[in-house]
């Protein structure tokens, strides 16, 4: 394909503007660094040289990696990737810009984008990464070729898991079946056993809610264990942050800050702030594909389908409640963690969200 481009022997073989979807943990991002490397690298992407080293630290000078931590990708941050579209590469035959969280550009920002995507300048490669064509505009994702991947299965997850962390064979399943094939998250799972506690913790009384009050209280501990989650992961960082914000402006940490100065404090804490309440939401959606998960056992196991169940080592609590509520209970709640979701992305408050999904579950199965 490469050679096809560069020779100009078959012009409708390559395109400038591609998009990269899958579900959680298929290996978007991974895909789009390796197809970066690939442009970049003298060699087409030989994995050793390096140029490819740097892509896999993201500080090749002709790559731009655009991996938000915050809700969304703002009007800002797109004018910046037009400007940068715009440049020849310095060192490679490409400039490549990737996008990991497409599907966080807002619509004001992706009317930014969509001529420098639509028209790229022949040197600029972009590269969009999205969970699905429909979690973008109509108008960016009909200007792009769709590369879609499919999750990986149980299996090869464990396997990997087994080769990369030496864990033995049981341990690397459960963990490739609760994380339902997402890498990093089994691999999150068998590295830190405060992660598979939080899991534990999100599913435990869920299936025996039987009153508003019991909704309401697990709404709640869902709210804190997200809240944590995001903490464990965010809290070193920021303090880092700071301390490398002061070393910067030849300050000493702790020391009162020139009044010229405070404000790249502020805009620093309100950065961070950002970043903090992205991290909630995201600890909330992975609870709540953790309950999608153990309703997606009941279910079945109501169904009496004999597929195997994600949360096997719960078998014996779903078997216990597999016919207390009808199925159609089941699904409508399955549904309902989809309008959460949607909730969620118009800045409905966590707690709220989740109140209603657990309510309308509880009522329904009493």
């Amino acid at each position: 394909m490469l050679g096809a481009r560069r020779g100009a022997e078959d012009p409708q073989a390559f395109t400038n503007s591609w998009l990269v979807t899958g579900p959680a943990g298929s290996g978007r991002s991974t895909i789009a660094y390796a197809f970066a490397a690939a442009l970049l690298c003298p060699d087409n992407g030989c994995g050793v040289c390096p140029s490819c080293q740097q892509v896999a630290a993201r500080s090749h000078a002709d790559l731009t990696a655009v991996a938000t931590e915050t809700v969304s990708i703002d009007i800002k941050t797109a004018r910046s990737l037009v400007g940068r579209a715009a440049n020849s590469p310095t060192t490679a035959d490409f400039r490549v810009i990737v996008i990991e969280d497409a599907d966080r550009i807002v619509e004001r920002s992706s009317n930014t984008l969509l001529k420098a995507i639509e028209e790229p300048v022949d040197t600029t490669v972009w590269v969009l990464c999205a969970p699905s064509e429909a979690d973008l505009l109509p108008t960016i994702r009909s200007r792009v070729r769709v590369v879609p991947l499919t999750t990986p299965k149980v299996e090869d997850v464990a396997d990997l898991l087994e080769r990369r962390h030496g864990i033995d064979h049981e341990t690397a399943m459960r963990a490739a079946r609760e994380a339902q094939s997402h890498v990093g998250m089994a691999s999150r799972l068998v590295t830190s056993p405060e992660a598979w506690r939080r899991r534990d913790a999100s599913l435990d009384g869920v299936l025996g809610l039987a009153t508003v009050g019991d909704a309401v209280r697990k709404a709640q501990e869902w709210t804190d264990i997200a809240k944590s989650d995001g903490e464990a992961h965010f809290a070193e960082r920021a303090e880092r942050e700071k301390l490398e914000t002061y070393r910067d402006l030849g300050l000493e940490p702790g020391k009162p800050v020139p009044r010229k100065l405070q404000k790249i404090f502020r805009d620093l804490e309100e950065q961070q702030k950002r970043v903090a309440k992205r991290a909630t939401i995201d600890g909330v959606d992975r609870i709540l594909t953790d309950i999608q998960s153990l309703l997606r056992d009941l279910l079945m196991l109501k169904l009496q389908v004999g597929v195997p169940l994600v949360n096997e080592s719960r078998r014996g609590e779903l078997e216990a409640v597999a016919n207390r509520a009808p199925a159609w209970h089941t699904i409508a709640s399955i549904e309902a963690i989809a309008l959460v979701r949607e909730r969620l992305a118009a800045n409905v408050p966590p707690q709220l969200a989740l109140e209603e999904l657990l309510i309308g579950y509880a009522i329904g199965s009493s």
